[in-house]
């Protein structure tokens, strides 16, 4: 395992991990990277490092370039695991190195999680000489965890990330230029529902900090990196911060014996006969972070389920979980479902919409049994009247 150069210097060293599928119940379908760069320099450094049981990869990615020994310095963008589970085996392969890493929470989640280490704490806007180069820190609390930086190197143009404009992706093309575009973007906004949609406010901050840096490549986290269509995930990142939707709509729903499957159909096509695109969601065929993906930026969303021992059924009240968890804005929506005797999955679906802080543009639709014809063509007639 060799490390890729991507400027004159400075080497991508993470690690690919092929096989993950599940990233705190976001469902990772292609996969994962976690990226790490070595910068050579009179004071080498290296900016982050993998998740623990990749260090092996990490180490001969490095060991490829340099003596491990030699790092100078170990930039630490963010406490989480996933970024920052290799440092106790690196600061034991690099004994000299220094563990650069934010004030105060930086500090304070790395000695939590590591123990006593050789660590140094950096304010934002505090700057490092490593030789020919600077590396300017600047902090974004809460994109997505409180100790979250990048770092921004001014003689190469070079923002490197972390959480930001990455995805769960594994490949072994590092570039945006070397992927199919519209595979990556997509991945960039499932990565952005499914994870820092409820820091719409503090994505707007860090992009407004970095919106006078002058930047050639972004040096992700995860998945892909950033160099010929930079332009391309500013505007999606402005784009979702600032919560717009568009005219879709979302059909999400799980069913007994089909008639709340039958309603969600029907649903489905009043839109379509609208003029407003609709996609249908089954819960039992479907992940919900694809489901997210989706509705992070359509403007409708209906939810239905039968009554199962008078609640909503399980999958539904996983699916609505997940949904206020990530504190979507701009929705308008309405529950739907069958029922044999008692009913009250609607109403408790209703609610919750509401405490995820939907809008509710069309009262509960509740049918007892089988849906006739006549009230399919009702549903119809309300759906296409909101």
């Amino acid at each position: 395992m060799k490390a890729i150069e991507f400027k004159k210097d400075i080497y991508w060293v993470g690690a690919i991990d092929w096989s993950l599928r599940s990233f705190h119940g976001y469902q990772t379908g292609r996969g994962a990277t976690y990226n790490a760069y070595l910068i050579l320099d009179e004071k080498v450094t290296l900016i982050d490092t993998v998740k623990k049981g990749f260090e092996p990869e990490l180490l001969e990615r490095i060991s490829s370039i340099i003596d491990p020994a030699k790092i100078d310095y170990i930039i630490s963008s963010h406490v989480e695991p996933d970024h920052s589970g290799g440092v106790p085996f690196m600061a034991k392969h690099c004994p000299n190195a220094t563990i650069i890493t934010s004030l105060p929470n930086g500090l304070k989640g790395l000695t939590a999680h590591y123990g006593e280490l050789n660590y140094q704490g950096v304010k934002a806007g505090e700057s490092l000489s490593i030789g020919k180069r600077t590396l300017q820190f600047v902090t974004t609390p809460m994109l997505h965890w409180p100790d979250s930086m990048v770092t921004y190197c001014p003689e190469e143009k070079i923002l490197f990330s972390n959480d930001a404009f990455g995805q769960h992706f594994a490949s072994t093309s590092r570039f945006d230029d070397e992927i199919d575009l519209p595979t990556v973007l997509w991945e960039a906004k499932k990565y952005y529902a499914n994870i820092l949609m409820p820091y719409g406010k503090q994505a707007q901050t860090a992009i407004k900090a970095l919106s006078g840096i002058d930047i050639e490549m972004i040096a992700t986290g995860h998945g892909i990196s950033w160099r010929s269509h930079i332009p391309d995930i500013l505007a999606c990142y402005e784009k979702w911060s600032s919560y717009e939707v568009e005219d879709r709509a979302v059909v999400v729903f799980d069913s007994m014996w089909h008639s709340t499957e039958t309603m969600a159909q029907t649903i489905t096509e009043a839109f379509r006969e609208k003029g407003i695109p609709a996609v249908y969601y089954d819960l039992k065929a479907n992940e919900l972070s694809d489901i997210m993906t989706d509705i992070f930026t359509s403007k409708y969303l209906a939810v239905g389920s039968p009554t199962i021992n008078n609640q909503m059924m399980p999958t539904v009240a996983a699916f609505l979980c997940y949904l206020k968890g990530l504190a979507p804005k701009n929705h308008k929506a309405f529950a739907f479902g069958s029922y044999g005797w008692g009913g009250q999955s609607i109403g408790l679906v209703e609610d919750e919409l509401k405490a995820a802080g939907c809008e509710i543009c069309l009262d509960k639709i509740r049918v007892v049994n089988v849906p006739s014809k006549e009230f399919l063509a009702e549903i119809t007639e309300k759906v296409k009247a909101i």
